[in-house]
This record gives structure tokens, sequence and C-alpha cells, in this order.
């Protein structure tokens, strides 16, 4: 299989109050192509802060990271902008939708940042909404759905563009048990259409649906 992500060595260090602080410290990962896998580990371990390296939504202070065969180092935010809107999907624990937007618009609005013709953008926001059973909700604003709801529009959203590689940082951490279970069973059932997922969890029990779970611990890899 071919590597979607490649990182190397990658450190982290942020100053605070006069003080570095090491969020990651020496980090290697490699995820194949149609992998799930999995970071766990607790908070302050720097789960979230790889997920973004890897996501070009940051820079390592040292290392390097490969997206899809080409390498973050060196290019501009322009450059990185636009590879994160055709090459990276992102799923958040808050859904992040944009309020005064119906559900429909607020997929559409990626495809038309994603340079999608505006011919072709309302039909696959639609084909997207139905896959994530939301047919019936799309002129519904974010406020009149559930969190279950959100989420689900918030997939089809960060999959809109077709992305290499699809991240998800805690997609559960805001849903009750059973709706968090259809979430990953969601997220379970586009893997298995070949889509590549980088999963953080704090859920052991929702790490163990990857097919790789990597633990973290004070900025590194443990396991």
């Amino acid at each position: 299989m071919t590597p979607i992500v490649e990182a190397h060595d990658l450190w982290k260090v942020y100053r605070m109050d006069g003080t570095s602080v090491e969020a990651l410290r020496g980090v290697n990962l490699m995820v194949e192509d149609g992998e799930f896998v999995a970071l766990v580990g607790p908070s302050g371990s720097g789960k979230s802060t790889l997920l973004h390296l890897i996501g070009a939504m940051d820079t390592p202070t040292r290392g390097e990271v490969w997206l899809n065969g080409r390498s973050l180092t060196g290019m501009s935010d322009a450059e990185r902008t636009c590879l994160r809107c055709r090459e990276v999907g992102f799923v958040f624990q808050t859904f992040n939708l944009l309020p005064t937007l119906n559900v429909l618009e607020n997929v559409e609005i990626a495809l038309r940042l994603g340079g999608v013709p505006a011919s072709q953008r309302r039909k696959r926001a639609a084909e997207l909404l139905e896959r994530v059973g939301l047919a019936e909700r799309m002129k519904h604003l974010p406020r009149q759905l559930s969190g279950g709801e959100r989420q689900r529009v918030a997939i089809a959203r960060a999959l809109a563009n077709q992305p290499a590689l699809l991240l998800a940082d805690e997609p559960t951490g805001n849903l009750d048990t059973t709706t968090g279970e259809s979430i990953i069973a969601l997220l379970q059932q586009f893997h298995g259409q070949g889509q590549t997922i980088v999963l953080v969890t704090h859920n052991p029990e929702i790490a163990k649906q990857a097919d790789r779970v990597l633990r973290m611990k004070d900025g590194q890899i443990q396991s």
C-alpha cells in the first residue's frame, strides 16, 4: 500500500510564559492508504497536536510531514490552505457548522472552497447528505438538529472534496454513548469504501474499531 501520511522526527515546542513546553517529542508515523488508525492517550499527550501537523493545520518545530506524496516543508500558507481543501477532511468534537447556513449550504461551502463548479456543488452535497442519512433535513439550520445529526453534517462536509485523508478529533466527545456508536459506525462505513481515517479518542472501546491503535504519552507514541 502507498503511505498517505509520513511523519519523521516530529517535534512541536510551544513557548509559554518564558518556558518551553514540548507537545511532541520525536514522533514518527506512517499511515497507509485505506487504513483506519486511532490515536489514544491522556489529555496533553500530544494527540491533537499530531493531528494538526499531519493535516497541515500547523507546522512542526522540527521534523517533516509528507501528505499524499507531497512534503509540507517549505509550503506557503496559500499552498497549505489549498492542500487542506483538496486532500484533507476534518471532523471536530464541536461540529464547527456555520449557524446561519442550512445543512445543504454547510456542505456546499466546502465544495466552493475546493473549487468545485457551482453546477456540481448542490448535487454532490445532496448525495453526501443522503449517504449520512439526512436527506430529509437538508433545509434545516444546525440549531434545529440533534448533536448526532450535526456531526453527520460535519462528516458529509469533511468528505465533500473526496479527501485522501479524513481526520477526526474526538468526534463522539459531545455525544451520548448510543449516538457516538452510530457516528463510529458511519465512519466505519466510509472506511469500508476505502477512506483513510485517523481518529483521536479518549474512549478505548471506540479505538478498538480501528485497524491500528497508537497510544500516546508525553508527546511520544508509546505503542
